[in-house]
Parts: C-alpha cells; structure tokens; sequence
C-alpha cells in the first residue's frame, strides 16, 4: 500500500470506467451467488483461511477492530502490498494500522460478504493495478494509501 507518488494524468476518468466495467460484469453473474446464503459461506470461509493464516504467521497483536480481525507482524511474503483482507481478516505487517486502513478494509470485507468465494477470482481478474483495480477504487485508494490525500 505505498502511496504513489504523483498518479499518472487521468487516472481518475479510467478509474471510474474500470468501476463501471465491473458493475456490468457484475450483471452477468447469477443473483444466488451475491449477497446470498452461498456467498455468506464463502465469507466464512476465507475468514476461516485468513484466521488460519494469521494464526500460523502472526508474530504481533492480533485484535478486532473495526468489526475486522487484524493480524499484524505478518512476513512481507505472506500478504500482498500493505496488507490483504481474507474474508473478515486483515493481514499485515508492522506498519501502523490507521483509520482509513481500517475504512479501505471494511470496504474489502463488504466485498467478500458480497461475492463470497467468487472475490479471489473476480480481484486477480480485476488486475494488480490499484487505479484500475475495482476493487481497490470502490474501497477508496486514498484510504488505502494508493493516492496522496492531497490529488
């Protein structure tokens, strides 16, 4: 979650087309699967993998907050970028887990909630590009430390 450094020009125009793609994607994938008991179980689920995970790789505090569980200490190697959320877990390393951390992960979690099992595949679909990852854009890339607060 390094902040880049001055985002390219327009980067907001494909950033709200990149949103709007994945909106449109999201009318073809059947209704049972979003926000619906089957998604709920994959929620469960990889909140149960990231309890797991950080439970096996963890060397800091592990505490709720934010209606998430944070691990912390975490082995760079064992999460992405400044950190994942893996159903209702956030996994991360030493940094300081702020506010908006906290804000951009609960917008993750929701998203779990959502596509449940579906979320691995749709967030790799959507690409390692956080300004053009929807993901990333919906949880908010100044939260998450993607874009200065000042642009």
């Amino acid at each position: 979650m390094s902040p880049v450094a001055t985002p390219p020009d327009g980067w907001e125009q494909r950033a709200e087309r990149a949103v709007e793609r994945g909106r449109r994607f999201d009318r073809w994938i059947p209704s049972f699967l979003l926000d619906s008991p089957l998604s709920r179980l994959g929620y469960l689920y990889g909140t149960a993998t990231g309890w797991i995970w950080g439970t096996i790789w963890s060397t800091g505090r592990v505490e709720r907050r934010g209606g998430l569980w944070v691990f912390r200490g975490m082995p760079a190697w064992t999460y992405g970028r400044g950190g994942v959320c893996v159903g209702g877990c956030f996994l991360t390393g030493y940094a300081r887990v702020t506010p908006a951390i906290l804000r951009h992960e609960a917008v993750h979690q929701r998203q779990w909630r959502r596509y449940g099992m579906l979320m691995p595949f749709l967030y790799a679909f959507a690409g390692r590009d956080p300004l053009r990852n929807r993901f990333e854009i919906e949880a908010g890339l100044v939260d998450g430390n993607y874009v200065p607060r000042d642009t």
